[in-house]
């Protein structure tokens, strides 16, 4: 039988989370494979764990050892981990830590030959998973340094906005060092490249977020403004990136000022992603932009609180999905009208 869908890897994440509860509610729907067809890389048995614990005996999976041999109308399964592997729902362990990573690493290997065409991650630990083979922040900078496609960007995305930062995954002491022309400029072209491509929009419109309160009042509060960011985007929008800014990251999103842009650049995690969260926590998703292969992730974490307790919603991760996929579809696009600039791509000018 062949099967000519769009391949989707899903890694299992913490297995003492509540991936598995997300991705099993997310693959209940039959309505998922006439789109696509989905390989779990986990543990059989783990996921049968979480089945019985969540009272749900109305889906299956089809255990497969390679993708080529996924049925196109079934959820199917890789298993890549020890199948001695304990589950202890709501707890942190090395163990986890360890089945989260080989996990991760067949799928991305998968993803690195064409074995899948995208990848959703579900949620990790990111201090049990550390190993000398895992000494990252998270997957973000994982999947840069296994893809090799230069430097990606953490963009956080729901049906309200999109917020990509500047200085992500390090210390807020480390904040003021890792903002320079150079980054901002860098993420600047990343995040316009993206709107481009990934999403058709044909001329997107970017805002850019102060580092300090009310955007240094005229370097009263601090010169970052003055001496780093506005240059930054001077030089943007002499190549052609409408970036717009700086903003004071409270009025800009007290007044619904986010609205009138197609992303936000943020110049730090908690900047963006705590208004981000507030506004979209059950619906939002991470997609890795910058990279040459498409992943996805929910934006919850691994929400040990509730594990195996049946509550957790599946939306982030569903959307999750649905995004990859539409990813997926409007690079098809931008390459069809690359190779014929006569014909211009669909635009996908609403927000995914």
């Amino acid at each position: 039988m062949k099967n000519t869908k769009i391949k989707v890897g899903i890694t299992h994440g913490d297995i003492n989370g509540i991936g598995y509860e997300v991705i099993i509610k997310s693959l209940m729907d039959n309505r998922i494979f006439e789109i696509c067809t989905p390989i779990i890389y986990g543990s059989p048995k783990v996921a049968a764990y979480h089945r019985k614990a969540l009272n749900i005996d109305n889906f299956s999976l089809n255990n497969i050892k390679e993708a080529h041999e996924a049925h196109p109308k079934r959820a199917n399964i890789i298993n890549c981990v020890d199948e001695n592997v304990k589950v202890e729902l709501g707890k942190s362990s090395r163990s986890a830590g360890t089945s989260a990573f080989q996990s991760l690493e067949a799928a991305v290997a998968d993803l690195k030959k064409g074995a899948i065409d995208v990848l959703i991650t579900a949620p990790i630990n990111k201090k049990n998973i550390q190993s000398k083979d895992f000494e990252f922040p998270g997957h973000t900078e994982y999947l840069e340094s296994k893809l090799e496609s230069g430097k990606s960007l953490m963009l956080l995305l729901s049906d309200k906005l999109r917020v990509g930062v500047v200085a992500g995954h390090v210390p807020i002491v480390d904040v003021p060092k890792k903002i320079t022309k150079e980054a901002i400029l860098e993420k600047l072209e990343i995040l316009n490249t993206s709107l481009l491509k990934d999403f058709g929009i044909q001329r997107p419109k970017i805002a850019v977020l102060s580092l300090n309160p009310h955007a240094g009042d005229d370097g009263l509060i601090g010169m970052e403004e003055k001496e780093i960011i506005n240059p930054a985007l001077d030089e943007a929008r002499k190549n052609s990136i409408m970036a717009l800014g700086p903003f004071p990251a409270d009025g800009f999103f007290g007044s619904d000022d986010y609205k009138k842009f197609d992303a936000i650049l943020a110049m730090y995690h908690d900047q963006g992603l705590a208004p981000f969260k507030a506004l979209a926590f059950d619906s939002g998703v991470n997609f890795t932009a910058g990279l040459s292969g498409i992943r996805t992730s929910p934006a919850h974490g691994t929400a040990y609180s509730i594990a195996g307790t049946n509550v957790a919603s599946e939306t982030s991760f569903r959307e999750a999905l649905y995004l990859a996929i539409d990813i997926h579809k409007n690079r098809d696009r931008f390459e069809e009208a690359t190779k014929n600039p006569l014909k211009p791509a669909e635009s996908v000018k609403n927000i995914q």
